[in-house]
């Protein structure tokens, strides 16, 4: 009957003390019409459930065996938990459904169970999803399937794990044509687009909830000038932590996790129960917290993005964002993890770590506010997603092109490829492409006779599965406690090069513990518990998050705003003013460059606010033409605000340097030159099946990756320019790392509204990028306290005080051997054309 719920269903929500909302009756309406729907949602909406609910009472009513419901989500740790959710109303509404997770943490013995006796409900991510469909009876296990569930889609349209999705889903509309498609998303800025994504020819949109709600807290004493830390600030956080019943402690990077877990730690004289959750630890370890997470035994959990989406924990009250959350879209995310109820308030506080944060954080507030969300529309497909995807299909069974390629672009991602680039792609997985063809390893199909592709050996077949996904990290080695009985217990898993940097009784911290490093022992890295010195921090490689585009331009039109300066700090009041005095301030539709000497070197300071990833290809594009003119540029330093270059001699003529025309002929010669390409083409190699890093009985380390795929890029820049795989770094280097998009936005932007000041000395916005230039490059104790005088002396510089100002100790904690908010890059002198140590 439509908009009602069946027995036993409507009891149950009585039960509960629940009523279903429109939008699940919606959803259970569109089902009985077999109709695919996008659902868009705010958080706490109701939205998993909303998915769910129509195939619950479908095989309520009408019972059968085989795989009914397959749900894909970018999380392992959500997949699990939406099993463990959906498990309990089904055991109390007593209904024979089968529901299991299907993850990269699964043992061996039950996926090979799940193959033989696929549950009702499979739970699993991406990768998973191609693993399945590369097997042999794929047809079989998906033969019987009815619904697609994507969830979070809004995190996976637009990159290579949703290209990837979307693949395996065209592929399962080919397995079980009768198979609806369901897609889950939060409210976001480009709901056409992610319609189209899911391939759902409706869409049901839910309005926002009760409004979330934000305020910022500050350290006592000084506000810090630079890092991103945000480790002063954690008596305060530990303060509301007690004032309340359970917290997510969200941070940007995984080293940022450990350094505040243990700084909270410090500060628990009440022992309160407080746990650490990220990418990196040891999969019992992320299970056990997620488990008292739901049980509801934690007051506190410091998390990354491992607890971003739509984990629904209940009791959690309120949600801390430590550091600037770098967009609107982003922090909705994370607050929506407090109450989960879309008609009550979520209740979060901002933590800036420094006075450049502690505007994002207000723009971001106020961005929240006006639910202005940001984030780009889709972008097309991915070549080397598509290889692989490719080759799993022929090791599954083999297939014609024509069909493939009918299938290929019925996902919206493929839609607009051309057979060219199709057959191009294909032809690269069958024999390497024209400039490879001659060499054994990289034929991998072949044709019979009438034109069909096949896989050409098991041992191919075997490498792709053990290789399949996108995301490429870099390698990495389990973290083991030392045992006198044999391997000890793995705490997790830490970057090859970061080991690489370990001396025997070096210390570290890792999973909230302090160890110290022994040796590598059969690709682990053995330890003990505790140790001297100051302890090192792993950090990630790509562990930042991006500026977004929005809240850049609020930043920016916050600093033209005085009348919005009384939402300031006193702190950060008084540094604007100071700046407006010095000099000026940023503006929404220009570019302030300041230059200025101090010491024997002349700085250059732009406040582009395009993000970290566009102000480092900014950064190489004008030392190049900093070279030419003979300004001799000696290194740069790029944060999320701020592009500063250092040279020996002053720079002129600086409305010349940003001309639109760097991203002509300047862009192209550092492009091709640029280990930053060849870093791309790396991991674009590596997706694509050119170089595969794990192989039956051997693997290879990150060098002799590294070594291959650098040999192979410039081979086929030589011999084929146009190869496929090149087409495709192309494309990631222009929409990736590199940013183009945005600087070319910004260049056009502030053309013929370039505002140079020439100062005498450092102005106090300036202030931040000098100690970075600082801090990056600090080794040894005496380093640190030579960094601490120039930092006073920065800072009393600027500000024009007499005698230098209180530098915050939280400089001392983040000097070290630690990461910082920003990338440094050195110039080597007289040599601009080479280009290609700069990233590596």
């Amino acid at each position: 009957m439509p908009g009602t719920l069946p027995e036993p269903f409507a009891t149950w929500f009585v039960a509960q003390g629940w009523t279903p909302r429109p939008h699940q009756l919606a959803m259970l309406d569109a089902a009985r019409a077999g109709e695919s729907v996008l659902l868009i949602a705010p958080t706490g909406g109701g939205k998993t459930l909303a998915g769910f609910l129509p195939s619950l009472v479908d095989l309520a009513a009408n019972p059968r065996l085989g795989l009914h419901t397959l749900y894909v989500s970018p999380l392992k740790a959500l997949a699990t938990d939406i099993a463990r959710n959906l498990t309990r109303p089904v055991h109390e509404m007593g209904l024979d459904i089968g529901i299991e997770a299907r993850t990269g943490d699964t043992p061996a013995n039950r996926r090979a169970r799940q193959r033989a006796a696929p549950p009702h409900i499979l739970l699993t991510t991406p990768e998973s999803l191609a693993v399945l469909i590369s097997l042999p009876d794929a047809p079989d296990f998906f033969g019987s399937l009815g619904c697609i569930v994507m969830d979070e889609v809004h995190a996976l349209a637009g990159t290579k794990r949703g290209d990837q999705l979307a693949l395996g889903v065209s592929r399962l509309c080919s397995l079980a044509p009768g198979a609806r498609r369901v897609g889950l998303s939060a409210t976001v800025a480009h709901p056409g687009p992610i319609q189209a994504y899911t391939g759902a020819p409706r869409r049901i949109e839910v309005a926002d909830g009760a409004p979330p709600e934000l305020r910022m807290t500050l350290p006592k004493g000084r506000l810090s000038w630079s890092g991103h830390m945000g480790l002063e600030a954690a008596p305060q956080v530990m303060d509301a932590i007690r004032g309340a019943g359970m917290t997510i402690v969200f941070v940007n990077t995984r080293a940022q996790a450990e350094l505040m877990f243990q700084a909270l730690w410090k500060l628990n004289e009440a022992t309160l129960p407080i746990a650490l959750h990220h990418g990196s630890l040891e999969v019992a370890q992320r299970r056990k917290v997620e488990a008292a997470m739901a049980a509801g035994s934690l007051r506190a959990v410091v998390a990354t993005s491992s607890l971003d989406l739509g984990i629904d924990w209940g009791g959690v009250d309120q949600v801390i964002q430590v550091g600037a959350p770098k967009g609107v879209s982003r922090l909705l995310q994370r607050v929506g993890r407090a109450n989960h109820r879309m008609d009550e308030a979520s209740n979060a506080i901002l933590v800036p770590a420094n006075r450049f944060e502690v505007l994002e954080c207000e723009a971001a507030i106020l961005g929240v506010a006006a639910r202005e969300l940001d984030g780009d529309p889709p972008r097309p497909g991915g070549l080397d997603v598509l290889a692989q995807h490719l080759l799993g299909l022929a090791c599954s069974a083999p297939f014609h092109p024509d069909e493939a390629y009918a299938e290929v672009t019925s996902a919206a991602p493929y839609a607009a490829l051309s057979r060219g680039d199709f057959d191009d792609v294909l032809r690269f997985v069958e024999d390497g492409g024209y400039a490879l063809r001659a060499y054994d390893r990289w034929k991998k199909l072949f044709r019979d006779s009438e034109g069909r592709m096949h896989v050409r050996n098991a041992r191919t077949a075997a490498a792709l599965r053990m290789n399949i996904g996108t995301i490429v990290e870099a390698p990495v080695l389990k973290v083991r406690l030392a045992s006198k009985r044999g391997p000890g217990a793995s705490l997790g898993e830490i970057e090859e090069y970061f080991v690489n940097m370990l001396r025997p009784g070096d210390t570290f911290m890792f999973a909230g513990r302090l160890l110290r490093f022994l040796r590598i022992r059969e690709m682990a890295a053995e330890c003990v518990e505790g140790g001297d010195g100051d302890p090192m921090v792993p950090a990630y490689a790509g562990g930042r998050l991006p500026l977004t585009t929005n809240l850049a331009d609020r930043v920016r039109g916050l600093l033209q705003d005085p009348e919005k300066w009384d939402l300031f700090p006193d702190q950060v009041r008084d540094w604007l003013r100071l700046q407006r005095g010095v000099s000026r301030l940023p503006g929404r539709a220009d570019l302030l460059i300041e230059t200025f000497p101090r010491g024997d070197r002349w700085y250059l300071v732009a406040y582009c606010f395009e993000g970290r990833n566009a102000h480092q290809t900014l950064g190489m594009l004008l030392t190049k033409r900093m070279e030419r003119a003979g300004y001799a540029p000696l290194g740069f330093v790029a944060t999320d605000y701020v592009l500063g270059i250092w040279s020996a001699n002053p720079p002129r003529n600086v409305a010349a340097l940003f001309d639109q025309d760097m991203l002509g002929d300047d862009l192209e010669s550092w492009m091709a030159d640029s280990s930053m390409l060849k870093r791309t083409f790396r991991n674009v190699a590596v997706i694509g099946g050119l170089i595969q890093r794990n192989l039956p009985g051997a693997e290879k380390n990150r060098r002799q990756v590294t070594v291959n795929s650098d040999l192979i890029y410039d081979v086929l820049r030589r011999h084929q320019p146009d190869h496929i795989l090149l087409r495709a770094t192309r494309a990631d280097a222009a929409t990736g790392l590199t940013d183009v998009g945005r600087i070319a936005a910004m260049l056009a932007r502030v053309k013929g509204h370039i505002v140079h000041m020439v100062l005498s000395r450092v102005s106090p916005l300036a202030v931040p990028v000098l100690l970075d230039i600082g801090r990056e490059s600090v080794r040894t104790d005496d380093d640190e306290e030579a960094l601490l005088a120039e930092a006073e002396a920065i800072i009393a510089e600027a500000t024009g005080q007499a005698e230098p100002p209180y530098v915050p100790a939280v400089h001392r904690a983040n000097v070290a051997r630690r990461s910082s908010g920003a990338q440094k890059t050195l110039v080597p002198r007289r040599a601009a054309a080479r280009q290609s140590d700069m990233f590596s």
